[in-house]
């Protein structure tokens, strides 16, 4: 079994930066694509970035291009997700998640992980 895990969230103002990571262990091959999800308060959980490990697709929300950037450490296991220029609606439980296959669909992966609060004040 596949688990995620998340660190690097936290609390910061409007215009701050913040940068996420997720490891999976064990390293499994049946993962080519991992993600990185978020759900606010009161709202339905959205993607946010994906990316094939390989590195050739990378998909990010209309919300957030520009601002985030989800890249990988050479051993694939890793991802992170650089987010600057934050504004208060990303504040969100940010969750770091696996499949097979990249999906604009939140909720067609396999393994996600516990989630990590991102919080932007004005």
């Amino acid at each position: 079994q596949v688990q995620l895990v998340e660190s690097g969230g936290g609390s910061v103002q409007t215009g701050g930066s913040l940068r996420l990571s997720c490891t999976a262990s064990p390293y499994s091959v049946s993962i080519l694509c991992m993600a990185w999800l978020r759900q606010a308060a009161g709202r339905e959980r959205e993607a946010v970035a994906s990316a094939y490990v390989s590195g050739t697709t990378t998909y990010y929300d209309a919300s957030v291009k520009g601002r985030f950037t989800i890249s990988r450490d050479s051993n694939r296991n890793t991802i992170f997700l650089q987010m600057n220029d934050l504004r208060p609606e990303d504040t969100a439980m940010y969750y770091c998640a696996a499949d097979r296959n990249c999906n604009s669909d939140s909720r067609r992966y396999q393994y996600t992980g516990q989630g990590t609060q991102v919080t932007v004040s004005s």
